[in-house]
């Protein structure tokens, strides 16, 4: 950007666009030089402004170029001459002057936006002035907003109580902020592809307005962050990817096994039905599957490439006519060789097949016959997810499957060259098969496009998102640009589209989990938990990390601690949320549902959290009976309330002799208690199931 008439407009300029979208500017003139400068400054009312503009003074207060309260037209005149020999005597020329009326004092926040190479324009508001680079307060969201989303931004900064009144100040008038924000976020849409940087710091605000008395423009020559081209013939019909009625494998060897015979045997040991072919020019079979010469013969649905990467594009070229290519192959871009992966792409243009990776491990679904893993599938179920990496969502689908996961699609997409993220999203979201998606993303190609299928889904997502400053970000004019990072666009994108972040793989799992178990249920969105079990001190603990996940803990009415006490509970206790209650190898199995119940009558929770110490039932012998009956009952309890979620938590379950978690696990969960072997993991997962719930009354984040 270094042609000021396509990347650049001077501050009055870019006042008067704004000004155009309703924002409020001070009242000023321009003058070519220090000489003019009096004349321009005679209808204004002291105190009064001077700035120098001109093609090297994007940061005008660093260079110097910025004179304040000057208290005539004479003093303003003065104080150009004086800043235009000092930006001479630096080198720098200065191009005019902008003199305006000085804004009455009051609270400084920056308004701004940028263009994400990803995810395009993200507006971003926050304390401003001498703040914004000190504290870094600020919050974001994706373009467009709403004025919901603009109050929630203001919400969001640590440094609120300064726009309520603080310390016996004013309150701001949060509504004419709001509509700077919602003016900025039309303005910089206006502009299209065009848009680069811009930036109002300060905006001054005060009780009756509003006001902004800088504003920096930089435009770049680029398009508005498009997907990625998808190869000819694309429908966004993926039935055929995840149940196809033949596969074909490229890259097998006769002489030495390699991932192509690896997934010769995974097909095998999956018992798949359909058509099975290798691809080789000579061998009449491979591992006893029969060979086809080329793709060309292959009559498939779905083609595995795994041949070096030098040599993908031309086996490309010979699917013709088959729906789904996935290239297994690494090498492309993530290796630093983009120019492979642009013929990969051009290739599956030329053949009218979609791509899947490169890079990437491929497709599970055991109803369709679909697996990237060794070994027996497992059955069905209507968890689905897509992840840029083969190895992670192995993971996800090996280990949910022993916790009791089922999984209906997965799909790995690796760098994501064709068919992307947000694709994959929007198909699963019409899949009413499908209950819960998870994500695991790197780099999303298609953020945009991302950003919208998210928006429009009415299936709970949960995302788990690695390398969150992965793409950076290049050095930016403006103190908005610097301040917009990968790892601050993902919080804003679930704010506005209502999925979930989590950190780990387990958090990932354990979230779906929930989801797919109680998605469905017809049970309010609000924070309310009520926490059960064993244990003050692990009780207390429970409401410090419920807290922590933003659910809140809340009181037992006097009626139902009067119900607790006549089941004999009480005595030594305070009968608070969370509820300390005996739970053991002696106890009655049903005595927690009794006290739940009798709280419940009085204030109807919308999540019942019940926990149990494992390790408890193994101290003075085998209790294996009682600790699976307990959770069968605590199954029993969710059967009992339709209006409530229930989820149970088995601390300690390494004491558990082999197999007995396993069983008192599948008890729960066959009544549709999700499992959790620690209150951190259940607070992730509830309160991911209540964002969803949040989401689905009202249609927003």
């Amino acid at each position: 950007m270094t042609d000021r008439e396509v990347s650049a407009l001077y501050e009055h300029e870019a006042k008067d666009w704004i000004g155009g979208f309703g924002v409020a500017v001070p009242r000023g003139a321009t003058a070519a030089g220090p000489a003019g400068v009096e004349a321009a400054a005679g209808g204004l009312t002291p105190p009064l402004v001077v700035k120098a503009f001109g093609p090297g003074l994007v940061h005008k207060s660093d260079a110097g170029a910025v004179r304040l309260g000057l208290g005539s037209a004479a003093e303003a005149a003065e104080a150009a001459a004086a800043m235009e020999a000092d930006l001479a005597a630096h080198g720098v020329e200065a191009a005019g002057f902008l003199v305006e009326e000085q804004a009455e004092p009051g609270v400084e926040v920056i308004v701004g936006a940028v263009r994400d190479p990803a995810f395009g324009p993200v507006i971003l508001a926050g304390l401003g002035g001498v703040w914004t680079e000190a504290l870094h307060d600020t919050a974001l969201r994706l373009s467009p907003i709403t004025e919901a989303d603009a109050h929630a931004m203001l919400d969001e900064l640590r440094g609120r109580a300064l726009l309520d009144g603080f310390r016996g100040q004013p309150a701001i008038d949060k509504g004419a902020l709001v509509k700077v924000l919602l003016a900025v976020d039309q303005a910089v849409a206006s502009l299209g592809g065009a848009f680069g940087e811009f930036e109002l710091n300060p905006v001054v605000c005060g009780p009756s307005g509003a006001v902004a008395v800088d504003a920096r423009r930089l435009d770049a020559d680029a398009p508005a962050a498009p997907a990625p081209p998808a190869a000819s013939g694309a429908t966004g019909d993926f039935d055929r990817l995840f149940a196809p009625r033949g596969v074909a494998i490229v890259g097998a060897s006769t002489k030495k096994p390699n991932f192509g015979n690896m997934f010769l045997g995974f097909y095998r040991a999956v018992g798949y039905s359909g058509r099975l072919v290798a691809v080789h020019p000579t061998a009449p079979d491979i591992d006893g599957v029969p060979c086809v010469p080329s793709l060309a013969d292959a009559g498939v649905d779905y083609a595995l490439v795994a041949v070096p990467a030098a040599r993908c594009a031309d086996v490309v070229r010979e699917a013709r006519g088959i729906p789904f290519v996935q290239v297994m192959s690494g090498g492309f871009r993530e290796m630093g060789h983009p120019e492979l992966e642009e013929e990969l792409l051009a290739a599956a243009g030329e053949a009218g097949v979609r791509l899947l990776g490169p890079n990437c491990m491929g497709v599970y679904s055991p109803a369709g016959g679909q697996t990237f893993i060794g070994g027996k599938p497992g059955l069905p179920g209507r968890i689905a997810v897509v992840s840029q990496s083969g190895g992670l969502a192995g993971e996800v689908v090996k280990v949910g499957e022993r916790r009791g996961l089922s999984y209906a699609k997965v799909a790995t997409v690796g760098n994501s060259a064709d068919v992307t993220p947000a694709e994959l999203v929007r198909y699963l979201s019409a899949d009413p098969d499908v209950s819960a998606i998870g994500l695991y993303l790197e780099d999303p190609r298609d953020g945009r496009g991302l950003f919208e299928a998210l928006r429009a889904t009415g299936k709970p997502v949960v995302a788990l998102v690695g390398g969150r400053s992965g793409q950076g970000r290049t050095a930016a004019a403006s103190h908005t640009g610097g301040m917009v990072s990968d790892a601050r666009i993902w919080p804003a994108l679930a704010a506005q589209t209502g999925a979930s972040l989590v950190t780990s793989q387990d958090d990932l799992i354990g979230a779906l989990d929930l989801l797919d178990l109680h998605a469905a249920r017809d049970v309010p969105g609000t924070p309310e938990v009520l926490v059960v079990g064993p244990s003050g001190g692990a009780s207390v603990l429970a409401a410090d990390v419920f807290d922590g996940a933003g659910l809140a803990v809340a009181g037992i009415p006097d009626a139902a601690r009067e119900a607790l006490r006549g089941l004999g509970l009480g005595a030594g206790s305070s009968l608070a949320n969370p509820l300390e209650i005996p739970v053991g190898p002696t106890g009655d199995p049903a005595f927690v549902r009794r006290a739940v119940h009798a709280i419940l009558a009085e204030r109807p929770f919308p999540d019942v959290i019940a926990h149990v110490n494992v390790q408890s039932f193994f101290t003075y012998g085998d209790s294996a009976e009682s600790l699976v009956a307990y959770a069968r009952s605590v199954g029993v309890l969710q059967s009992e309330l339709p209006g409530a979620r229930v989820t149970l938590v088995m601390r300690n379950a390494e004491y558990a002799p082999p197999g007995v978690e396993d069983e008192a696990r599948a008890a729960a969960r066959a009544a549709g208690v999700p499992v959790y072997r620690s209150m951190e993991a259940a607070a992730v997962a509830v309160a991911a199931g209540k964002r969803y719930a949040s989401r689905s009354v009202d249609g927003t984040a």
